[in-house]
């Protein structure tokens, strides 16, 4: 495959998640689990490991965790972890989830930031924030909103948010550095980041790095233990912590990286 420029790898991530969207809205169910790797044939190829444990999806969820959301957007999750499970929201805070698909991470955040809280989701396709909105409005939560645009040009104000939660799609960026300096640009002095993502092994080769499709599977794309810490640095952000979940692939963990933002 020839090298494709950054717009091109944007576009093959919005359109496989634009068809992941129009599938769950057509069924009012789940677009199969995880980040793309799925068919319609086998919608579940890559929601568990070989022994059966959930790897993808809704099933890394448990009661607590689900708080504040639907049950439409919790089974419409793609993502690998919890991060709202670690993101240690408090009520007041102002909540940013990048790449927010159909919502289950904002509305679970805008629960736990209270009425004086805010809970803003961020996505760049449009099928997926009528997803969202549609589970805010169900969900009856008036403080959660979703916003169209790209994670690396957050459409947000400098120091504007308290703490930012993603799940499973930092890897997804082709330019994860710019991405990480929009976080620190958004958050304000001691703000928050707290995520889900793919980390590769030092070892991935160079057939699975040129799949297109692993790379909308969440996997391809995805940075080594040492370039995150060193772009998570290079980002200005510090007391970084990066701790592997599971398995997700022969050459990938899902891992909640954790960081924050120096004060004044």
């Amino acid at each position: 495959m020839a090298e494709l420029t950054d717009t091109e790898l944007r576009e093959h991530v919005r359109a496989r998640y634009s068809d992941a969207a129009l599938r769950m809205a057509d069924r009012d169910a789940t677009a199969g689990c995880g980040c793309g790797c799925e068919t319609e044939d086998t919608p579940e190829t890559c929601c568990t490991d070989s022994a059966g444990a959930a790897v993808f999806g809704a099933e890394l969820y448990d009661e607590h965790d689900t708080i504040g959301a639907t049950d439409a957007a919790v089974a419409a999750s793609l993502g690998c972890g919890v991060p709202t499970a670690v993101a240690d929201l408090h009520a007041g805070e102002t909540v940013l989830d990048l790449g927010s698909g159909a919502g289950a991470d904002v509305l679970i955040g805008a629960r736990r930031v209270g009425p004086t809280g805010r809970a803003i989701g961020l996505d760049m396709t449009d099928e997926m924030l009528a997803l969202a909105r549609a589970n805010a409005t169900r969900a009856g939560l008036h403080n959660a909103e979703f916003v169209k645009g790209y994670i690396e040009e957050i459409p947000l104000a400098d120091d504007s948010v308290d703490v930012v939660i993603s799940n499973c799609v930092i890897n997804l960026a082709a330019d994860k550095t710019r991405v990480l300096r929009e976080v620190a640009r958004v958050l304000r002095p001691e703000g928050r980041l707290a995520v889900s993502d793919v980390i590769a092994d030092d070892d991935m080769d160079d057939d699975t790095r040129a799949d297109m499709q692993q790379w909308t599977g969440c996997v391809a794309g995805a940075l080594t233990r040492a370039e995150y810490e060193h772009a998570l640095g290079g980002a200005g952000l510090v007391d970084v912590e990066i701790r592997a979940t599971h398995r997700v692939h022969e050459h990938a963990a899902s891992a909640i990286v954790r960081a924050r933002k120096p004060g004044h």
